[in-house]
């Protein structure tokens, strides 16, 4: 099997990618979606909040994603659906197996890489304590209220305050059960901050920040958690813990990019993001190869997978098109002083659009500061910043009239400085 752009990933970012590549050009576009139908993660996300950027409209999940799968539908784009993809090489051959045709090979002249990320689990805490039942990821719980209608339990302590945790302890609340409070190991809730009055502080549900889980009680199912305070170094106060009775305790505790199919390609990860490292179009250390959404960095709000995914599919489209692979001038763009991390992370000047968005998450709160970009050593732009948090994503433009001024930058870098 033969196609022109391969899209791996049938969620918001798959979906956008590729809308983005037959905007682009008249190329054949597969997705490949590993579940019975297409919508990702957003199938069970029934709360409102979605789509106000990219409709401008306030959507649930479900209807969010519908209105790009009806959009797919009509543009001429094969879809295979409970389709696995076991392997992919630098060659972009892609093997995949499903109940149909058994394994078989598909062959690429691009791929966009669009698996979203999975849940953190608990074996990644090192939480003292036997395996009982009644300890769930927030996304797990989430599928099974949803979804199927089950509730996990009656009385709930969830570690971490995470958007899925969050809306989960207001989805629990609703449906009768008692979540008795949030705890956070960080000093600030890394939620959105409208999650936070929304979920917890519209039903007056408390959010303990600096405190962690020490301990699980219960052989065959959960009794109670010990939590504690923990200290600069995010290590437990002795002295300072406190027992809480419940039935079912929730890990809302991070998300981890889906890269296994990645690393097949040896592309180069960015240990800040678990993602690949990228160029301006989005294109990995492997030419022809893509990244989006959440497997390259995860994203707080659906309207940016979306926006960030429409490039990745344009840019893929315009692959095609390249008759050689030259060498280009490289920029690296560099996270300084108080950001965690960038999307992109390098800058091939000759191929730079007239503006190019530049994504980040600073290291901690900040209430009054500064965002700075430096050329070299030269500050070149400077703005003010109110009330930005680790949990919600920024975005800067860099100008490519900007960076012709300096014909000698051999570097990038954006800052977060105090005022």
């Amino acid at each position: 099997m033969n196609y022109d752009i391969v899209i791996i990933g049938g969620g918001p970012a798959g979906l956008a990618a590729a809308l983005g590549a037959r905007e682009s050009g008249k190329a054949s576009i597969l997705i490949i979606e590993r579940e019975r139908e297409l919508g990702g993660i957003l199938n069970q996300c029934i709360h409102t909040g979605f789509g106000l950027t990219t409709f401008n409209e306030e959507l649930t999940g479900p209807e969010y994603t519908q209105r790009f799968i009806e959009e797919v539908e009509g543009k001429n784009i094969t879809v295979m659906l409970q389709t696995m993809v076991i392997e992919i090489t630098k060659e972009k051959q892609i093997t995949a197996m499903n109940i149909e045709r058994g394994c078989f090979l598909i062959e690429a002249k691009a791929i966009v890489l669009a698996m979203g990320c999975r849940e953190r689990p608990r074996g990644a805490l090192n939480i003292p304590g036997y395996r009982p039942a009644g300890i769930y990821s927030a996304g797990t719980a989430q599928q099974y209220v949803n979804v199927e209608g089950r509730m996990p339990g009656k009385e709930v302590v969830i570690l971490g305050s995470g958007d899925i945790g969050l809306i989960m302890a207001r989805r629990l609340t609703l449906e009768g059960a008692k979540v008795k409070l949030v705890a956070e190991i960080l000093p600030y809730s890394s939620g959105l901050k409208r999650n936070i009055v929304q979920c917890l502080d519209d039903y007056q549900i408390p959010l303990r920040l600096s405190h962690t889980v020490v301990a699980i009680d219960g052989k065959d199912r959960v009794k109670g958690v010990t939590i504690a305070k923990v200290d600069e170094r995010l290590q437990p106060i002795k002295g300072t813990e406190e027992y809480i009775s419940c039935d079912t305790l929730l890990l809302s505790v991070g998300l981890i990019p889906e890269n296994e199919l990645s690393a097949m390609l040896s592309v180069t990860f960015n240990p800040s993001t678990g993602g690949a490292i990228v160029y301006e179009n989005l294109e990995t250390s492997v030419a022809g190869v893509f990244a989006c959404g959440n497997v390259l960095h995860v994203h707080d709000l659906v309207d940016n997978v979306s926006a960030e995914a429409r490039f990745a599919g344009k840019y893929a489209a315009e692959y095609l098109n390249r008759t050689m692979e030259e060498e280009l001038a490289v920029i690296p763009l560099y996270a300084g002083e108080g950001i965690r991390y960038t999307v992109p992370n390098q800058l091939r000047i000759s191929r730079l659009e007239e503006q190019t968005i530049v994504r980040f998450r600073v290291n901690k709160p900040c209430s009054n500061a500064y965002l700075c970009i430096y050329f070299n050593d030269i500050r070149v732009d400077r703005k003010s910043k109110r009330n930005i948090t680790p949990g919600e994503m920024g975005q800067i433009i860099i100008n490519k009239k900007d960076i012709s001024k300096y014909p000698k930058i051999n570097q990038i870098t954006i800052t977060m400085e105090d005022k």
